[in-house]
C-alpha cells in the first residue's frame, strides 16, 4: 500500500486512483491529476518526469512515481514544458526535498523564477466566465493552486542542444506561443511526442474533444503556437501525451492538421 506524504493545507489535493495511471509503452506512463497530466519515463530504478501538476497534485505525483515502482529520490530530471502552476505545481518540493534537477527551455528559465508570470490573468478569466466551462474551471484551478506562488528557485536551462541525456532520451522541441519557452518532448524510442500545451486533446474550458489548441485567453502569443504546429507536425509519433485531456493515438501529421483547421474555424 502506498504510504502518502502530508497533504498540502488550504489547497485541493488528489492522489492517483484507477484509471488515473496509463502505461502507454513499456515503460511510459501518461498520469492526470487535477485537469492536467504528467508522464514518467521509466529506465530501470531511475526516470525522467515531465511536468509536475498544480500545487495541489504534489501528493499525486509522488504517489504515481511510487505506483509505477519509483521513490522520488529517482528522479533524474524534471523536464518543464512551461511554467504556468499547472505544471511546476511540485517543481520545487522535487528540486529542494530530492535534489532533482528542473530543467527547461533557456526562455522559459526566468518565467519559472518568477521574474515574471506569463499566465492567464484573474481578469480575463472573470471577463470570459459566462463561456461554458469557465467559471467551474476557474473555481477548480484556484483551489488546485492556480494562483500560488510557486517558483522553481534554481530551475536550469538544458545543457546542451539535440537529445537529452536521460531516461527515454527525450529530444526537446521549441514551441513558443503558449509561453515564450515551451517545449514539446520527443520520445524517439518510443514513437511518443509529449505536446503538453501547445496541442492538448482537451479542456474544462472548451466544447471539443480531440486534438486542438487551447482557447486564445490561455495562449502568450496565438499566432505563435499555431506555428508552433508545424514543428509538431514533423515528428515521427504515433502516441501522442498532451497536457490536457486524454492520450491521443494518431500520427502527429494527422493531430496537428486537426488543431489547425479547428482553430482557423474559431477564428
Amino acid at each position: 500500500m502506498v504510504r502518502l506524504p502530508e497533504r498540502i493545507s488550504t489547497i485541493m489535493t488528489k492522489v492517483p486512483g484507477d484509471g488515473d495511471i496509463v502505461r502507454v509503452a513499456r515503460d511510459v506512463y501518461a498520469v492526470s491529476g487535477s485537469n492536467t497530466n504528467w508522464v514518467i519515463v521509466k529506465d530501470g530504478d531511475s526516470c525522467t518526469l515531465v511536468d509536475a501538476g498544480y500545487p495541489g497534485d504534489r501528493a499525486a505525483v509522488l504517489a504515481s512515481l511510487r505506483a509505477v515502482g519509483l521513490h522520488p529520490g529517482a528522479v533524474t530530471a524534471l523536464l518543464v514544458t512551461h511554467a504556468h502552476n499547472d505544471h511546476i505545481g511540485a517543481a520545487e518540493h522535487l528540486r529542494t526535498v530530492y535534489d532533482v534537477p528542473v530543467l527547461m527551455h533557456e526562455e522559459e528559465v526566468p518565467h519559472a523564477r518568477r521574474d515574471f508570470l506569463d499566465q492567464v490573468s484573474v481578469g480575463k478569466v472573470l471577463a470570459q466566465a459566462w463561456r461554458p466551462g469557465v467559471l467551474p474551471w476557474a473555481v477548480h484551478a484556484l483551489r488546485a493552486g492556480g494562483t500560488a506562488h510557486v517558483p522553481v528557485s534554481e530551475p536550469r536551462a538544458f545543457p546542451s542542444a539535440g537529445p537529452l541525456d536521460l531516461p527515454g532520451g527525450p529530444v526537446p522541441l521549441h514551441t513558443p506561443g503558449h509561453t515564450r519557452g515551451h517545449c514539446a518532448y520527443h520520445l524517439p524510442g518510443s514513437g511518443i511526442l509529449i505536446t503538453g500545451d501547445a496541442l492538448v486533446t482537451a479542456h474544462p474550458t472548451s466544447r471539443t474533444s480531440g486534438p486542438q489548441l487551447l482557447p486564445t485567453m490561455f495562449h502568450t502569443d496565438r499566432s505563435r503556437a499555431l506555428v508552433s504546429l508545424d514543428v509538431l507536425e514533423e515528428v515521427d509519433a504515433e502516441i501522442l501525451l498532451p497536457g490536457h485531456g486524454p492520450v491521443h493515438h494518431g500520427a502527429a501529421k494527422e493531430a496537428t492538421a486537426t488543431a489547425r483547421d479547428r482553430a482557423s474555424a474559431r477564428v
